[in-house]
């Protein structure tokens, strides 16, 4: 018998109240999904999900009775979250599809196991504990489970033509879970169907993508997803710069102990062209703060890494810490992954470390000159204000920020003159 008895988080209280709440009175549930996944492979449980024969409005009414808050975060598709003592567990009445296009599905609730799990996109995603913490296997997960293999549920084809996005799925439950060559009926199913990624909403593949960026190595996942023109399909910017950056990043994060950082990884994949990748923003419709950092990234010059610490500090000042800190940090793993054997790259891999961290560390200096100064100085609002400011202000930048307020001021007298 495989358990997830022993586990801290299903001894966890308030998760054992959720459960007895299930299952009272002829209900039953059962913890589903990532918790049970994650156990069984040794990984970390952060978010518990669990599955119900009982209605959502009987969830409510049972937890109501209990004194336990819940919040009908999906109602309409069966799902209520539970919050006891500032934790969520989201419970979801067991369901089967009554119809789909690809996009969305039409579901009735049920009390099938089987029905339920059947739905349900991969086999290592659809393992139930039970209240004694007894793992319950219908679809074959278990056996995948232990040679980390991805697999559909049932016929691969079937699966995708549900909903889409599971092209996607597939490759980002690879990158975190899976090991040797991708499940082959899944690949090729992906394959066939990966126009079908044109049906989907941006937000739904920027997600998607996101979190497979966000893998603790996702190049394996990238290099099968380019095979098949999956990545040329969702990201075209990748089709004539490759993805070869990727395994020097990853070791350099790891050895560096920078956390995984999608937009990063998503830098060292594409080219930096502003114009693209305003584009590419707009299609997948990137928040402005990731707009803004690939934008800011492009910008960037790159840096030579025996330009001196002046020369740092102006570049940093005129282009911003974020874009020249990308620019650095995709130098450094170019540069580590050239370095074994070779003292020059092992030298230069030195001197971009030292640029990163001073870039880090640097706070800009704020110019100390204004534009009621100007005009006070005699200086007339419009065009040529902003000409003059400009003018003295690269004088105090190209002097390396050591002009003080009287000398600048003296300068504009005579600028205004």
């Amino acid at each position: 018998m495989t358990t997830v008895a022993g586990e801290i988080w299903f001894k966890d209280a308030a998760l054992g109240r959720v459960l007895a709440l299930l299952n009272a009175d002829g209900g039953e549930g059962r913890v589903v999904g990532g918790a049970v996944r994650n156990s069984l492979m040794g990984l970390d449980v952060s978010d518990i999900d669990l599955a119900t024969t009982l209605l959502p409005e009987d969830v409510v009414a049972r937890a109501k009775a209990a004194g336990i808050k819940a919040v009908p975060t999906g109602i309409a598709h069966g799902t209520v979250t539970l919050v006891i003592d500032g934790k969520p567990f989201e419970v979801t009445t067991l369901r089967r599809d009554v119809e789909t296009d690809g996009r969305h599905a039409e579901v009735a609730f049920s009390t099938d196991w089987q029905a339920d799990a059947e739905r349900r996109d991969l086999t290592i995603n659809a393992l139930y504990a039970d209240k004694d913490g007894e793992v319950i296997d219908l679809v074959g997960g278990l056996a995948d489970i232990e040679t980390r293999t991805i697999r559909f549920i049932g016929e691969a084809a079937t699966r995708i033509a549900e909903d889409h996005l599971r092209i996607l799925r597939f490759f980002r439950f690879f990158a975190y879970y899976g090991t040797g060559r991708p499940d082959a009926a899944g690949l090729r199913a992906c394959a066939a169907a990966r126009a079908t990624l044109s049906s989907l909403s941006a937000e739904r593949i920027w997600s998607e993508t996101k979190k497979l960026l966000a893998a603790p190595d996702p190049g394996r996942a990238l290099l099968w997803m380019r095979q098949i023109s999956v990545l040329n399909d969702i990201l075209p910017e990748t089709e004539k710069w490759g993805i070869d950056a990727i395994p020097a990043l990853v070791a350099t994060e790891q050895a560096l102990g920078w956390s995984p950082d999608p937009l990063l990884r998503l830098a060292s994949i594409i080219p930096p062209d502003g114009e693209r990748l305003a584009k590419l923003s707009a299609r997948l419709r990137l928040s402005k703060a990731e707009a803004g950092r690939l934008a800011a990234w492009a910008a960037a010059p790159a840096v030579d890494d025996e330009i001196s610490e002046a020369g740092l500090q102006r570049l940093l000042y005129r282009h911003g810490p974020e874009g020249i800190g990308t620019r650095l940090k995709l130098a450094l793993a170019i540069a580590r992954g050239k370095a074994e054997g070779d003292f020059a790259e092992m030298a230069r891999t030195a001197r971009i470390g030292k640029l990163l961290d001073r870039s880090k560390t640097w706070k800009k200096p704020a110019f100390p000159i204004s534009g009621v100064d100007a005009m006070n100085a005699g200086v007339a609002a419009g065009p040529r204000l902003g000409e003059v400011l400009g003018a003295l202000e690269q004088q105090w930048v190209d002097a390396n920020f050591n002009l003080d307020r009287a000398t600048l001021l003296a300068r504009l007298r005579d600028m205004a003159s």
